[in-house]
């Protein structure tokens, strides 16, 4: 009898032990879900303040579509048909843009509410071609974007890799389109898309 007090005890210690075990395994995961769930909702508080701060592109040169969540620029550039080629005449006004772009990436990444998070920009220079039974639109339109980006180059503009990846595209005749019937031919332009890239989780802490 008295061996089986001895084993009751004993499991009754041992389940203690245990069910403090649990609890303290309990408090430490809530604690940290907790702690991502704030992080993730810093991080998102982020994003949507760099957003309306990307927004900020001087109007002079941009238009922000806010229904595509893209930018355009205010001036159209026109190209002949079938041609990549930008037209001399905008030169002026291109090498302003790729300034004002590559000014804002620098001014937001001096700021130190952003720093913590570790952001990078992804610059997406779109393409874009008319419906005009062209059989090549879709290269064209790549083609197009590829001459905004080795233009800039070309004036010594260039996105530093380290706070900035810049993709070329072409949507062709496809894509949200602006334009159509008499006025497809105005969808030959270029579509600037910036989007904040954040760090991972782990170097965000809380100040």
């Amino acid at each position: 009898m008295k061996k089986d007090n001895i084993f009751w005890v004993g499991y009754s210690d041992l389940m203690t032990s245990l069910f403090f075990v649990m609890l303290v395994l309990f408090v430490v995961t809530i604690g940290y879900l907790k702690f991502n769930l704030d992080a993730t909702k810093e991080q998102l508080e982020k994003i949507q303040e760099l957003q309306t701060s990307i927004q900020k592109l001087p109007e002079k040169y941009f238009e922000y579509q806010s229904e595509y969540k893209r930018f355009k620029l205010n001036k159209e550039i026109q190209f002949k048909k079938g041609s990549s080629k930008i037209n001399e005449e905008y030169s002026g006004y291109l090498i302003e843009v790729g300034n004002s772009i590559t000014k804002l990436i620098s001014d937001l990444k001096s700021q130190e509410k952003f720093k913590k998070f570790d952001i990078k920009y992804l610059v997406v220079i779109e393409g874009m071609a008319s419906k005009d039974n062209y059989s090549r639109n879709f290269e064209l339109s790549y083609e197009r974007a590829l001459s905004l980006y080795e233009f800039w180059k070309s004036k010594g503009i260039v996105f530093n890799p380290k706070e900035c990846e810049v993709q070329i595209s072409g949507s062709g005749t496809e894509g949200i389109r602006e334009y159509s019937d008499n006025l497809e031919y105005k969808n030959q332009q270029f579509l600037i898309h910036i989007i904040p890239k954040m760090g991972k989780l782990s170097n965000i802490t809380n100040d």
